[in-house]
């Protein structure tokens, strides 16, 4: 089939799926543009997407189409080199103002997909993968919910050296795109001398706003996840907790559910006269010892994630005490947690 085994056919690939990427670094910088303006709501879309079908879906099609783009980069290239010794991904007509970047796009790619494998390890690892196996992710001690972004924005850019792999990673992502972005256009056949040079001028301005937009936003990342605002932040602190007691719901969900067991066979052993009294008085002790033990577990995962909330401070380079922990007010907090579990007995 001429799409998979020609050269104009895999271009063609190249074409398709490099447009579906720069729609998708498109979204994300809107998204990102969520985070400056209002950490709140960028933390509302984050729960939004999350582990649910529709977000793994999307992502695990992006990621299939990275390594289709991936694969048929290195194809197009070994197939240039042998065909035109050195030179790579060519074009016909090569402006002098994209030269370089036409001759250097594999090794372009090659830091673009490092700088996107930083970028994973730091979010996607550390939010939808942990959200898929149902734990938290722990930093500095403190286990932190897979939802809250802003968390992972504190984590990730109070390191020095972040904001410096990430504008790296827009430079190279600056040059790949904007001589992708029209070339996908003239592999798919707009090519001609009225359309070409006007889909360079808007791949231009399109990929250098993207890509200052993401420099931008990785400075305003830096500086607020070294002023703590992330942790500090009143609004977003209050975010957190619901997200932690949601995770507690969770948690608790089945041992009420055998709490309501235990309750009901308890209640029908209690109404059962044909049991043999000795047997019933031992069964009925044996469920009130193993509803106390689901209780005190109950209890355990507020308290616990009650504590983690109370430490969030802690994930930040330079913490600042926030929170009072004396074992009084240690104790108070336990015994606020356990009144907010309720279990008829």
């Amino acid at each position: 089939m001429w799409l998979f085994n020609s050269s104009i056919g895999k271009k063609f690939i190249m074409a398709l799926t490099g447009i579906c990427l720069v729609l998708f670094v498109t979204f994300h910088v809107l998204m990102n543009a969520v985070a400056i303006c209002w950490p709140s709501a960028y933390n509302s879309v984050c729960q939004a997407l999350g582990a649910n079908w529709y977000a793994l879906i999307c992502s695990a099609g992006l990621g299939l189409l990275v390594v289709i783009h991936v694969i048929y980069a290195l194809v197009l290239t070994i197939q240039n080199r042998k065909a035109r010794g050195n030179d790579r991904y060519a074009v016909s007509a090569r402006p002098k103002s994209v030269e370089w970047s036409s001759q250097n796009m594999l090794v372009l790619g090659i830091v673009v997909a490092a700088f996107l494998g930083v970028h994973l390890v730091q979010f996607w690892a550390r939010m939808q993968a942990q959200e898929v196996m149902g734990s938290l992710y722990e930093a500095n001690g403190v286990e932190i919910p897979a939802a809250a972004g802003t968390l992972f924005l504190q984590i990730a850019f109070q390191n020095w050296w972040t904001p410096v792999i990430y504008m790296i990673g827009f430079v190279a992502l600056w040059f790949h795109l904007n001589h992708g972005f029209w070339s996908m256009w003239q592999s798919i056949g707009i090519n001609n001398n009225a359309w070409l040079p006007r889909w360079k001028k808007v791949s231009c301005w399109w990929v250098t706003a993207v890509c200052v937009l993401f420099a931008l936003q990785a400075v305003v990342f830096t500086v607020r996840a070294n002023q703590n605002y992330y942790v500090e932040n009143e609004t977003l602190k209050t975010q957190y907790m619901e997200m932690y007691k949601e995770h507690l719901d969770k948690l608790n969900a089945p041992l009420i559910e055998q709490m309501q067991a235990l309750q009901e066979e308890y209640q029908q052993l209690s109404k059962n006269t044909s049991m043999d009294f000795a047997a019933k008085m031992q069964r009925q002790s044996e469920i009130q010892a193993e509803f106390s033990e689901l209780n005190s577990k109950i209890e355990f995962n507020g308290a616990f994630l009650h504590e983690q909330y109370m430490k969030l401070h802690l994930i930040a380079d330079k913490p600042e005490p926030a929170v009072e922990t004396t074992p009084a007010a240690v104790e108070e907090s336990v015994e606020e947690v356990a009144d907010t579990v309720t279990v008829n007995e």
